[in-house]
């Protein structure tokens, strides 16, 4: 069915805007509201943009990318950002992989 990257969501400092799928519209609520809070909040701490990611097999991945010469951008301070929204938020991300497979690709669970 996908063949590349998709989008979950993502966060733009430098547009103040966040964006959601629309083929993830069926998440639940209280999800989608975490991962736009989770979103935003990193954009603020650190600039940038950030993208969640789907790969071709199914994980999820934190994107990041800011302007070329960005005074404002912390790029230690996103790497130490994701690891912890990665520890702090396993649960969450691990769930939305196996999401991903099942109904996106197909797998058995």
């Amino acid at each position: 069915m996908y063949e590349e990257k998709i989008v979950l969501c993502g966060a733009n400092s430098y547009e103040e805007k966040y964006y959601l799928n629309p083929d993830f519209s069926g998440l639940p609520d209280h999800i989608k509201d975490e991962l736009k809070i989770m979103c935003v909040l990193y954009v603020h701490d650190v600039g940038g943009i950030l993208t969640l990611v789907y790969e071709e097999n199914g994980e999820l991945c934190f994107e990041v990318t800011s302007e070329e010469g960005d005074p404002m951008f912390d790029d230690i301070g996103s790497q130490l950002k994701i690891k912890q929204l990665q520890r702090e938020k396993q649960e969450l991300l691990q769930s939305l992989q196996l999401y991903y497979k099942v109904f996106f690709l197909g797998e058995e669970l």
